[in-house]
């Protein structure tokens, strides 16, 4: 499998390598890859329904506002809204009967977080809690009670895109932010159910916690750290556009 790790500096970029990357699985010429960063900067992730809802357009003003860059991404779900106090993975595989792992795959890498967060001393469970963002059967809470890991997939011809947002702080400026943009596109949010990392355990190790990640997914197939190649870098820069909002 190979491995990128480290941000690309642009927010609309780092969802456009996701994008370009599963494009070139769905094609063979990417066999299976990981691509771990941290964000450089705020930005507000949009669902591609979210686009088409009449409050769209307030909420993008609102998270440009707020300092947070809007962006549309190429999975499902709803909006979310991250710092560079976040971790995304993303993991993309050719695979020919893709639809059909659907579930099993947000079962395996749900149960996969949530061993993690335990082993680094939450108390991590999976499953949604009421009123959380962008919601999910097998997001990662804390507790039953706060909502720290979210998980989505794009499935297309012959492969499949997995991406996973660990949120390990800012907890309390994304919380306002999200019930403003919530209520902006009339859809349910309890601004309770937000958390973070490092509000369950003070001074969370995530560079700690980034290694483990690694380690998890080297049990899936040998990691080979790599740079991106200049194929995946030219069609990423051809579909950035699409993710800006």
């Amino acid at each position: 499998m190979r491995f990128f790790s480290g941000a690309a500096g642009d927010e609309a970029m780092e969802l456009a390598l996701a994008h370009a990357l599963v494009s070139r699985a769905s094609t063979a010429d990417v066999s299976e890859a990981l691509r771990i960063y941290r964000p450089s900067a705020p930005v507000v992730v949009f669902g591609r329904r979210d686009t088409r809802l009449p409050g769209f357009g307030a909420a993008v003003q609102a998270a440009r506002s707020a300092g947070f860059e809007p962006l549309v991404r190429a999975v499902g779900g709803r909006p979310v809204a991250y710092t560079p106090q976040a971790l995304v993975i993303d993991h993309v595989k050719h695979e020919p009967l893709a639809p059909e792992g659907l579930e099993s795959r947000f079962q395996y890498f749900g149960d996969l977080y949530a061993a993690l967060l335990r082993e680094a001393g939450i108390d991590a469970r999976v499953g949604a809690v009421p009123g959380e963002y962008c919601p999910g059967a097998h997001s990662v809470n804390a507790r039953g009670v706060v909502k720290l890991v979210g998980t989505g997939q794009r499935v297309v011809r012959n492969a499949w895109l997995f991406s996973t947002l660990v949120v390990a702080g800012d907890d309390d400026v994304l919380r306002p932010l999200l019930t403003e943009i919530y209520a902006l596109l009339e859809l349910p949010f309890d601004p309770a159910s937000a958390g973070s990392l490092a509000a369950e355990v003070p001074g969370f190790d995530l560079d700690g916690f980034e290694q483990r990640v690694v380690a998890a997914y080297g049990v899936l197939g040998s990691l080979q750290r790599s740079d991106l190649d200049e194929a995946t870098m030219r069609l990423a820069g051809s579909l950035v556009a699409d993710h800006r909002a």
